[in-house]
């Protein structure tokens, strides 16, 4: 059995979660031409930055094997990534569009894209020990931008702290362990089209996540 400990990326066929194997495979079948896998974290091996999403969406990153890349969440987030520095290039929605990450990697709590994007808690668990390697692996990383409250909770768990040691809610800041955890609305079509998240909002965070890594 394939074992998750200090690894940070899985797998293509990862099979530790038995609900999200039979959703790739489901997927596989409709849309064989998808990269329908576990999606690779994407960006800068030297970053300072991770930005942290839920999972892949479906017609998303389970299709384009990059993560927010093909869904309306990624357009908000490397039209931003864009405007603060942190990448160059043009984002057109594909994975070989040649964009890039600078000083920063973005990856998600959840590898694998959940049914109605919603995974459970056991795969929650069972996932994590890709993220702790991840934020391991990366000998630079000072900050972290936690895309929602499933996001904020793993990244709290990953680094051995419990999930209320930070608290919820757009904008807020803390530290936890070596890192400073910034936290904001996932920029899901949901949160954007019913104001809950404006690119604003959304912006100011990667601002003032620039300015902790340059101050």
């Amino acid at each position: 059995m394939f074992n998750a400990t200090a690894v940070a990326e899985p797998p293509r066929d990862c099979p530790l979660c038995p609900r999200l194997v039979a959703y790739r495979e489901i997927n596989r079948a409709e849309h064989p031409d998808w990269w329908n896998g576990p999606a690779p974290s994407f960006g800068d091996q030297n970053a300072r930055l991770l930005v942290a999403g839920l999972a892949p969406g479906r017609t998303g990153a389970n299709r384009t094997g990059r993560p927010f890349t093909g869904d309306g969440a990624g357009v908000m987030l490397y039209e931003t990534l864009l405007k603060t520095g942190f990448a160059r290039g043009v984002y057109q929605a594909r994975p070989d569009d040649g964009l890039e990450l600078e000083d920063c990697m973005i990856t998600n709590a959840v590898r694998c894209a959940p049914p109605l994007n919603k995974p459970e808690t056991r795969e929650e668990n069972t996932c994590r020990p890709f993220l702790t390697a991840r934020l391991a692996a990366l000998p630079r990383l000072k900050v972290i931008i936690t895309l929602g409250d499933v996001s904020r909770r793993n990244v709290l768990k990953a680094v051995g702290l419990k999930a209320s040691a930070g608290p919820p809610g757009h904008g807020t800041e803390f530290q936890a362990g070596p890192y400073v955890i910034l936290n904001s609305y996932h920029c899901s079509r949901l949160n954007t089209n019913t104001g809950r998240l404006t690119a604003e909002m959304f912006e100011a965070v990667f601002r003032r996540a620039r300015a902790l890594i340059d101050g």
